[in-house]
């Protein structure tokens, strides 16, 4: 749950809104969160301290540790190019893996972790997390509150169009949840839900859809949010749109983190695509549409229920529809930026592969159902990790 954002290439600043020359649209990045599993067991273990520590030799800044010692997080450099992006994700994800290996254990992209562990998890040593241990510790007394997202940054020019464009991307972060459900199981069992992590996850303060807000109402609101005491800070603004407080993006913090690949360079696709075609309507003047508060929450309580695999709910007309006519209606409204950036024969051809296996939840649920083992379920994930 760390707030760290895209590490910088060198000689930059961040993700830019505008492309470098010959590029192909607005820079993008993601970040990773992986759980390490012991390679016996498939129980998490908290080696992450050490693995982050192995690594930054190789990978320097672009690898961290997170809040649970049994975790950790990945960073891409921003880049404009998906296939690029994509070969980035694939060489810090064989980093990791190899030196995880060298510490007895494995990585795992998963939203939940499938096995229980024997014992408590431990909090990564720090001044900052032990401060919000110690004031949410019914969040952190069990492995119900280790959840593992994928992050994903648009460059923008500055906070006032990251702003402008998490209020019109409102109505879609619910579909991107659904296409992103990669956590059934949690704790030993199948939770019921495509993505338990976005159930647990949600028990944090700060957790949820954005509110519709400009530069001054957002500067008000974080600080109260602060000084009320409500977050620990203003990295703990975790809406499921933000914008960065670090460096010039737009992050969306709605997803799952993907085993497979293709998911991840689909949903960064339809991110980037998404904020590209909405922005003629925030130069136009449009208003955002403002969606009742209710409706919106319930939309992203169907996506997080059922994935890709189920009925969801549209909270601009309130329809109850397939959750894969709903991803349907994403890709054409994105098509515009795709297209752009000379992407969308790539995100068409994604989005076919993603329906075909149904998501990352159902091929969670297809690898247990072959022989009812949950061991099973971790082996998939992490060859499937691996095989990026």
């Amino acid at each position: 749950m760390t707030s760290t954002v895209i590490a910088p290439a060198r000689g930059t600043d961040g993700a830019r809104a505008a492309a470098p020359p010959g590029g192909r649209g607005p820079t993008v990045g993601v970040e990773e969160e992986f759980l390490l599993v012991d390679r016996r067991t498939g129980l998490p273990v908290a080696r992450g301290p050490r693995v982050v520590n192995a690594a930054t030799a190789v990978l320097g800044e672009q690898v961290q540790t997170e809040f649970f010692g049994a975790q950790v997080e990945v960073c891409t450099r921003p880049t404009a190019d998906l296939a690029q992006l994509r070969s980035e994700l694939a060489l810090l994800r064989r980093v990791i893996g190899e030196v995880a290996a060298g510490e007895g254990c494995l990585l795992v992209a998963t939203g939940t972790p499938v096995i229980p562990p024997e014992s408590p998890p431990t909090v990564t040593p720090g001044e900052r997390y032990g401060r919000m241990a110690a004031r949410w510790p019914y969040l952190v007394g069990s492995y119900d509150g280790m959840v593992c997202g994928c992050h994903i940054h648009v460059g923008v020019p500055g906070r006032g169009q990251a702003l402008a464009l998490a209020n019109h991307m409102r109505p879609w972060l619910p579909t991107l949840q659904a296409l992103a459900a990669n956590s059934p199981f949690a704790l030993g069992r199948d939770s019921g839900w495509a993505s338990r992590r976005s159930v647990e996850y949600a028990r944090w303060p700060g957790v949820g859809p954005p509110p519709l807000l400009d530069e001054v109402g957002y500067e008000r609101l974080a600080d109260r949010l602060v000084t009320s005491g409500t977050l620990l800070d203003r990295r703990m603004i975790y809406w499921y749109a933000r914008p960065s407080e670090h460096v010039p993006t737009l992050e969306i913090r709605v997803c799952d983190v993907n085993a497979d690949l293709d998911t991840v360079l689909l949903l960064t696709a339809l991110v980037r695509g998404l904020a590209t075609a909405l922005l003629p309507d925030i130069a136009d003047g449009r208003p955002p549409p403002d969606l009742p508060a209710g409706r919106l929450h319930a939309a992203h309580r169907l996506a997080a229920r059922h994935g890709l695999a189920g009925e969801g709910l549209d909270p601009a007309s309130g329809e109850r529809v397939p959750a894969l006519t709903l991803a349907e209606r994403l890709l054409t409204r994105a098509a515009p930026g795709t297209a752009a950036a000379g992407d969308l024969d790539l995100t068409e051809e994604l989005f076919r592969r993603v329906r075909s296996s149904g998501g990352g939840a159902v091929r969670q649920r297809a690898a247990y159902l072959r022989r009812g083992r949950l061991g099973d379920v971790v082996g998939d994930l992490v060859r499937t990790t691996a095989a990026g």
